[in-house]
Order: C-alpha cells, then structure tokens, then sequence
C-alpha cells in the first residue's frame, strides 16, 4: 500500500495508479452534493433539462458541513453514508464523475458501474468532521442554495486524508478486509485446536 498526493480532481491517469488500501491525500477542488441535490439531478435528467453544474471530470464528496466560524470555511465536513447515494451514482458516473468520497459500503450496481468507467471510491474517516473541516479552505454554493448545508458547493481543500476503497481494477478493500479477517479466524480456530489436542494427547 502507498501514499499519494494528488490534486484534486485527480485525472484518470492518476486515478489508474491507485490502489485498493492506499492512503490518498487531495488538494484542490471537489463537489459536495448529497440526497436531495441528487434527487434534484436525477430530475433534471429525467425531464431531459441541463444540470446547474457540470460534473466531467469531477469528484464529488458527500457531505453536508456545518456554518464555518472564525477563520473557517466550514464547520464539521464529515462524510455522510455513501449508500445513501447508490441509486444514483450510475448516472453521476454517467455524466462524467471520476470519483466519489463518502463512507462505508456500495452496491454491486455501484461497483459495476465504477469499474465500467474506470472510476474511483475514496472514503473519508467518519466520526472526525472536525479534522476534515479543518482540510477546507473555502466553500462556493454553486446550485439548490435552498438546501442549505445539502446545496450543491465547491470546496477548496488541502491535504485532504482519504483511503482508497474501491480502485479501477475493481478491487474492493472492505472485501477484502473481510477475506483477510476470516482467513485469520479460521487459521486462529485450527491452531487451537491443534494446540489443544496436542495438550491432551499422551
């Protein structure tokens, strides 16, 4: 496993490099949208109308952060469930989205359609919004001002920490998480039994 520091969004090229595990840090921009600013999307697809932002290219982190204070741009920044968003991730894929930020799990749909373009998932630590905050160097609201903290916004960040879950190979690092946790328990339960058959053997 490596660690990287890419600008961000990072190019295909870049995103082709990584792999499943790696630690990844962005500095640049991303999109923040989560389940309304899609649902708002997915409408506008629908009605064959043009989206208020263009995604090409783009990363789009799902969160929704608090009012900054101070000298902040924003509060807490920490990422919302990704699953939340599975049922419209192939078509954000569609449309040109490179990668995704959010935190645990995606479907199989999901997964299938990164692999399909190439597309990377980066998760962020949940529970530490107000380090990631801390990452955020400004905020625009580019689209859906009305959904406050949900509205459609660019942010600037530097050295924004992420891991790679899911990589253009279509390597899973929660699977194979599991994989590795399970081989461990099973190679722990044959040892013990060995070592207890062997303590009681003549």
């Amino acid at each position: 496993m490596k660690t990287w520091r890419l600008p961000c969004p990072p190019t295909r090229a870049e995103l082709r490099q990584l792999r499943a595990g790696d630690r990844v840090y962005l500095t640049g921009t991303v999109l923040t949208a989560r389940d309304h600013a899609h649902g708002r999307l997915a409408e506008c697809a629908r009605a064959g109308e043009p989206w208020p932002v263009d995604v090409t290219g783009q990363v789009i982190y799902y969160v929704g952060p608090s009012p900054g204070f101070g000298s902040r741009a924003v509060g807490a920044a920490g990422p919302t469930t990704s699953s939340r968003m599975d049922r419209f991730t192939p078509l954000l894929l569609d449309m040109g989205v490179v990668a995704t930020i959010g935190k645990g799990y995606r479907s199989q749909e999901v997964k299938d359609a990164m692999r399909r373009h190439g597309a990377v998932y980066f998760v962020a630590t949940g529970g530490a919004g107000a380090l990631l905050g801390a990452c955020v160097e400004r905020r625009e609201v580019l689209a859906y001002p009305d959904l406050g903290p949900e509205a459609i916004t660019r942010l600037w960040i530097r050295d924004f920490p992420v891991l790679v879950a899911f990589d253009t190979e279509g390597h899973d690092l929660y699977e194979e998480n599991q994989r590795r946790w399970r081989s461990q328990m099973q190679s722990g339960e044959e040892g013990s039994g060995e070592s207890h058959q062997t303590g009681i053997g003549p």
